[in-house]
């Protein structure tokens, strides 16, 4: 079985990897060294590639991303029929989740306003600030990511309530769980509103000009799921008119942002581009390299794998 790494791991990660597999060829390859010749011919891909190159291969039957986003990689004709594709989940909740702590910290203590009269030399009082304690966050997509960022909020004071896809047991950390048809009503109650959304024909556009209007005076918008969710003119509007007491995103559409785009120069808005998950924090590719290995340990024994992506939705199977 030939095996294609696309993850820039180093020499301990190889032999993880490899550890009981001799009888299968393991080629570790990245940037220019990832063609379309090369992706054809593995049984095996652990790692993101471009979908372009995986359309027509005849070998594949198994994809492991290095993403908890599918994007691209469930369109008709990119993957074998019966190939399966798994994603990252489980990878990035502890990176993600510190960042929305940290962002959402940052608008609510005012800091970025302090930073600002520090460059401009100015010993200047911001004015009063907001706590989490004794707040309510409505939590928008309740995968790992969300969960994780729930729990901090839940364990920091704040009354969680979250909106996810499918009715599921409610967690003991949440107040209430709700279903998307309930999402304008509960962002009306919340201080902080959260969004882990990926991105589908679904969640094209989701949180509008309505939506803002319909959040609470002096909430908080952060977004660190998909920029395609959000309207950012709309978002730009909301904060500069002063109905949102900030926000902070991640993400946006398009990326990477253009210059002159108005999302630049809205009021109170901290963007970071795109840098909340990918491999900036270490343990998030630990995890990575360990959910890859534990797939490819039940491939090779034809157990279930975990993460198993349906095509259908883009969403891991449940």
């Amino acid at each position: 079985m030939k095996i294609i790494v696309t993850l820039p791991v180093e020499e301990r990660h190889k032999n993880y990897l490899e550890q009981g597999r001799e009888e299968d060829t393991f080629v570790y390859a990245s940037g220019a060294e990832v063609t379309k010749e090369l992706v054809q011919s593995a049984d095996v891909i652990i790692g993101n590639v471009p979908p372009a190159m995986i359309a027509g291969s005849t070998n594949l039957k198994w994809m492991q991303l290095n993403s908890a986003g599918t994007d691209g990689y469930t369109a008709e004709g990119i993957l074998p029929a019966d190939a399966l594709l798994t994603n990252a989940t489980g990878a990035y909740g502890l990176a993600v989740s510190g960042h929305l702590l940290g962002t959402l910290l940052c608008l609510m203590k005012r800091l970025n306003s302090y930073c600002e009269n520090q460059k401009e030399h100015q010993w200047k009082d911001a004015g009063n600030v907001t706590s989490i304690y004794g707040s309510r966050t409505l939590v928008v997509g309740l995968g790992d990511i969300g969960g994780e960022f729930a729990q901090r909020m839940h364990a920091l004071g704040s009354t969680v309530v979250g909106i996810r896809r499918n009715k599921t047991e409610k967690p003991e950390y949440l107040e209430n769980l709700y279903q998307m048809d309930a999402l304008k009503e509960e962002a009306a109650k919340a201080d902080i509103v959260a969004t882990c959304l990926p991105g589908t024909k679904e969640t094209q556009k989701v949180f509008d000009r309505a939506f803002f209007a319909a959040m609470k005076q002096g909430s908080f918008f952060l977004n660190v799921g998909r920029g395609s969710a959000v309207d950012s003119e709309a978002l730009a509007e909301a904060l500069n008119s002063g109905h949102l007491a900030g926000a902070s995103v991640d993400v946006t559409d398009p990326e990477p942002l253009p210059a002159d785009h108005p999302l630049w120069d809205a009021k109170n808005l901290l963007i970071t581009p795109h840098v909340s998950g990918g491999y900036h924090l270490q343990e998030t590719f630990e995890r990575i390299v360990r959910i890859s290995k534990e797939n490819l340990e039940h491939f090779v024994k034809g157990e279930p794998l975990r993460n198993i992506v349906d095509f259908e939705t883009g969403y891991r199977k449940l």
